[in-house]
């Protein structure tokens, strides 16, 4: 067995054990990089890219779905959030059927869901039949923000979870609208000894909205009955393919383990950990929380919901009001309405023309992208807690300061550039931790038997606050102006920041099955 850079000790809180994993952070003060769990964690995440195609494709097709099917304000409101609202059967769903099928198979299943979900989108001749496919895709997006979330940080080692998590920037949908700038894996760079070209992978959600936009331009200049139509159906048959790569994929040690197949577990440990000791310690930990929850279910428990809602433990509430807060908190604040009508904003702020509307809205996505890779390089190294704290204040400015622009209602070139400005610091500022630290923490500190479940929870508040937003929005600026939704959203934040602030501990460096002593103090 290989030996270990340092000895593996436990630490003692009042009697409890605290394990604390070797790792190559402690011995070097950098995380090591995990090429095996790094491989695998892309190819989960990659699921994402046909999510964030899909969702983010109605920004643009929506102009063109409006001329073709003569649809009203309020029909393209409602088909635009309304995914959002559908997701939460899925998300609800998605935690059953992560501990049933797998984690794999369920991604499985989420690919498919996303193939038809496009193909409906693409032969849809009715408002009716539209709503019915976004509801199709809802399915496949709802379980893949779910489960590749549980995934990547259950296939990762606690050296580089905070890293591999934050490749799907999950905890928010919105993050299907993501930009990224088509050069960037061009760019050489060396993180952590690994070439930036392949941290590209982080931004696979990123991607999704890049390849949307690009659609949304490239095959606007065809007939109006026939562009957005070709708009989905260029999404149909990529998902396929990654379904065939996803059936590759290791299981999470976790979910074997909690099917009685140590052997099989230990033997993805030894892979995903930065030693032999470290994957054996891993595993007893994972042992033991299978037994501690097994134990809790022949007591009669309840069963999990029972478990998370019902009758939770100190320890399960704490972590309850984190993850259900934090997934509210970052939807309230505003960013699907940035994001899903970005065009009415800039157009309010004076903007006219579409083309200069396309290019300010690819440079708010750069600018977006651009900071998640600050997220996913630092978030091992400084910490969620320092990185959603800062975002926090970031995006509680910066919304402020888009509505004092809007409120001036000047109109003029140097209110636009305020407004554009407002609106990219906005963006940069969410990227940086709001938008994927939310995911990584609330994966990491759910306890094994409700973690499937709790992210369901989370995820769902999330999906509901998320289409109250972008269901409201135009009614919302019709009653209170444009510059008062995003005063309300600055205020938002604001006490976001101090829930933040008040209740969030740092997780950086431990372990999944450690978050119980934690939460327990």
């Amino acid at each position: 067995m290989e030996k270990p850079n340092q000895k593996v000790t436990m630490a003692h809180d009042d009697g409890a054990a605290v394990p604390l994993l070797d790792s190559a952070t402690k011995a070097t003060g950098k995380p090591r990089r995990n090429m095996y769990a790094f491989f695998y964690a892309t190819l989960a995440s990659m699921t994402t890219i046909f999510m964030g195609y899909n969702l983010a494709l109605m920004s643009g097709a929506q102009l063109f779905i409006r001329e073709d099917l003569g649809l009203s304000d309020a029909e393209i409101e409602v088909l635009a959030g309304s995914i959002n609202v559908f997701m939460l059967v899925s998300i609800l769903a998605a935690g059953c059927a992560a501990d049933r099928l797998g984690r794999r198979g369920t991604l499985v299943l989420a690919n498919a869901f996303l193939t038809a979900g496009a193909l409906a989108m693409s032969l849809g001749g009715s408002y009716a039949a539209l709503v019915a496919a976004r509801f199709v895709t809802s399915v496949g997006s709802g379980f893949s923000i779910v489960v590749t979330s549980v995934y990547n940080a259950e296939i990762s080692p606690p050296s580089m979870r905070g890293f591999l998590s934050s490749f799907l920037d999950v905890s928010s949908i919105e993050d299907h609208y993501r930009l990224i700038c088509d050069k960037l894996s061009l760019i050489k760079l060396d993180c952590f000894g690994v070439p930036c070209s392949a941290l590209v992978a982080q931004m696979f959600i990123s991607i999704g909205l890049l390849l949307s936009y690009v659609s949304n331009y490239a095959f606007a200049g065809m007939p109006v009955h026939l562009g957005w139509r070709v708009m989905y159906a260029a999404g149909v048959l990529p998902p396929l393919l990654l379904a065939a790569g996803v059936l590759a994929m290791p299981e999470s040690p976790r979910w074997l383990a909690m099917r009685g197949r140590l052997a099989d577990a230990r033997a993805v440990l030894l892979r995903t950990s930065d030693t032999a000791a470290e994957a054996d310690l891993r595993l007893e930990e994972i042992k033991r929380a299978v037994d501690e929850s097994t134990t809790k279910s022949i007591d009669g428990d309840g069963g999990v919901w029972s478990e998370l809602l019902v009758h939770p433990s100190p320890s399960v509430r704490r972590v309850l009001i984190c993850v259900v807060g934090i997934h509210f908190f970052q939807q309230a604040s505003g960013i699907d309405a940035i994001v899903l009508y970005t065009p009415l904003v800039l157009r309010n702020a004076g903007m006219s023309s579409n083309d200069a509307i396309l290019g300010a809205t690819v440079a708010v996505g750069v600018s977006k992208t651009c900071f998640i890779l600050v997220a996913t390089l630092l978030s091992d190294r400084l910490g969620r807690r320092p990185l959603l704290l800062a975002s926090i204040a970031g995006v509680a400015v910066s919304m402020a300061s888009l509505g004092i622009t809007l409120s001036l209602n000047t109109k003029s070139a140097a209110s636009v550039a305020a407004c554009v400005a407002s609106v990219m610091a906005f963006m940069a500022a969410f990227s940086v931790g709001f938008g994927p630290m939310t995911g990584t923490y609330t994966a990491e500190i759910m306890p094994l038997r409700l973690r499937a479940q709790g992210a369901s929870l989370g995820n769902a508040v999330n999906r509901l606050t998320c289409g109250l937003v972008s269901m409201t929005f135009i009614s919302l600026a019709s009653w209170i102006t444009m510059p008062g939704c995003f005063f309300l959203y600055a205020g938002v934040a604001a006490t976001a920041f101090v829930f933040v602030y008040k209740r969030f501990p740092e997780t950086k460096g431990r372990s999944l099955e450690d978050m119980d002593v934690l939460f327990a103090k």
